[in-house]
């Protein structure tokens, strides 16, 4: 439970049903849902490399080269750091006035495998570093746009691409809808586990399709943290310790001099023991069995580069008993200038907060902490275990059906995070039984990929003029 939260007073403000859906109806006439599929950015539109530079200034300057490099390489990688460029943008997109906690981050290969705490595989969204309220609009554009990003890099149609997007769309209309009738405690308990998935796909995939996806199942059960013990770490002096891989993990003694390391071990020390008193009381006393042994900096992502993110390896019952944590820096969301600030005391709550609202199960180890930094500088941190069954899944290897089914289950996904924290009743009403809403997102998902094409470029040009640098890694 949060530390500086007010607890929230059930029934004060109840609405009926038919009021909430007859408020949903009446966003149309503020908002009509074909507005939708409009996008024009203006003369006005913000440099969007400004506004990368921005971000990067405040981060680890020596990594900031490498998230250029992995931006410079596709228009979907340029894609998946530009959140706050699309955060911009949307800010002068119309919006239907209704709000939910918002992922900030929804493109495509956010959504994954992950396990529950009752080790079941479930499909949900999986980062939520710039979650925060607003508009739901946003968060069901940018997952339709990084449909049509991945579909061009495929070689898709406009037509195939089109059928994507709708069914998307769709499927998150539909999905909302069918939340709209249900109680809260059922919308709630609503998650998609493995069999679910299997079960979805096995009458629409081809049997490679199938195939693929039992692999891709089995294979999210082996990403767990006895396979991130064997591959990042060896044995030293007869101790168990991180493995450098740099520049992507690196060890504190090859980044410090010994002072300086101690005072930085002191502090990545000093997050983790106090960090637990955010968890649930079991959990602190499952925290408390394991012992820290070893930390390291990891560069992560592509959007989060140059981020702070350290690794920590604790030992449990013995020297083969790992626990990996990942404890990374909290900055504030892109979206909270044009959705407004968060409400909670620090950046890691909020993110922590977002998280298990959303995600139908979170991970144990979910937590967050407030430290002062090495530099003088106050930072905030989320903590999490670094890898616990996660799968993702490479759009490049899908045929249109495949990714067709893939946005279904996004939408769907997306639906029900939404569902938990938003008026289910007024989107659904508000969204209707007809495609009005969903053909304008095709309109607006295949302008703004042009958009990003555009911004793309433009990338390219910073680091060929010599306003950026860019590095591979």
């Amino acid at each position: 439970m949060s530390r500086n939260s007010a607890i929230a007073v059930p029934g004060l403000t109840w609405r009926s049903p038919r009021e909430r859906a007859d408020d949903g109806r009446a966003a149309r006439a503020r908002s009509p849902r074909s507005g939708h599929g409009d996008y024009d950015p203006g003369r006005q539109r913000t440099d969007p490399i400004a506004i990368i530079e921005k971000q990067s200034a405040v981060r680890v300057q020596e990594l900031v080269p490498i998230r250029y490099g992995r931006m410079s390489e596709s228009p979907f990688r340029f894609y998946r750091g530009a959140a706050a460029i699309m955060a911009s943008d949307l800010a002068d997109t119309p919006a239907s006035g209704i709000r939910a906690q918002l992922c900030g981050d929804a493109h495509l290969l956010n959504f994954r495998l992950l396990a529950s705490p009752e080790r079941r595989l479930v499909f949900d969204i999986n980062d939520f570093d710039e979650t925060l309220p607003g508009p739901w609009e946003w968060d069901v554009k940018r997952l339709a746009t990084s449909m049509v990003i991945a579909a061009r890099e495929n070689g898709f149609s406009e037509a195939e691409r089109a059928a994507i997007v709708r069914t998307t769309v769709r499927s998150y209309r539909q999905r909302m809808r069918r939340f709209a009738g249900m109680g809260n405690l059922p919308v709630w308990y609503t998650q998609a586990d493995a069999e679910t998935l299997e079960a979805v796909a096995s009458g629409r995939l081809h049997r490679r399709g199938r195939k693929e996806l039992s692999k891709a199942l089995a294979k999210a059960r082996t990403r767990d943290t006895m396979q991130a013990f064997e591959r990042l770490t060896e044995v030293v002096g007869g101790k168990r310790r991180i493995a450098p891989q740099p520049p992507v993990v690196t060890r504190l003694t090859d980044l410090l001099p010994r002072v300086e390391r101690q005072v930085l071990e002191g502090m990545l020390r000093n997050l983790i023991g106090r960090y637990g008193s955010t968890l649930q009381s079991d959990r602190q006393h499952l925290l408390g069995e394991y012992t820290l042994v070893d930390m390291a900096r990891k560069v992560v992502g592509v959007g989060s580069v140059g981020t702070r993110c350290w690794i920590v390896l604790l030992l449990g019952r013995d020297g083969e008993d790992p626990l990996f944590l990942q404890a990374k820096e909290a900055d504030e969301s892109v979206l909270a200038a044009h959705a407004g600030a968060s409400r909670y005391a620090t950046q890691g709550e909020r993110v922590v907060a977002g998280q298990r609202l959303m995600q139908a199960t979170s991970d144990i180890f979910l937590g967050w902490e407030h430290v002062l930094a090495p530099d003088g500088v106050e930072r905030d941190f989320y903590v999490r275990q670094l890898r616990d069954w996660k799968g993702i899944v490479d759009p490049s290897m899908m045929v249109p059906s495949g990714l067709e089914l893939f946005g279904e289950l996004c939408g769907a996904t997306l639906a029900r995070a939404h569902a938990r924290s938003g008026d289910r009743i007024g989107i659904a009403a508000y969204l209707g039984g007809g495609d009005v809403f969903d053909r304008a997102l095709v309109r607006f998902a295949e302008s703004y990929a042009d958009q990003n094409e555009r911004d793309h470029q433009a990338l390219l040009d910073a680091v060929k003029s010599g306003r950026v640098t860019a590095e591979e890694a």
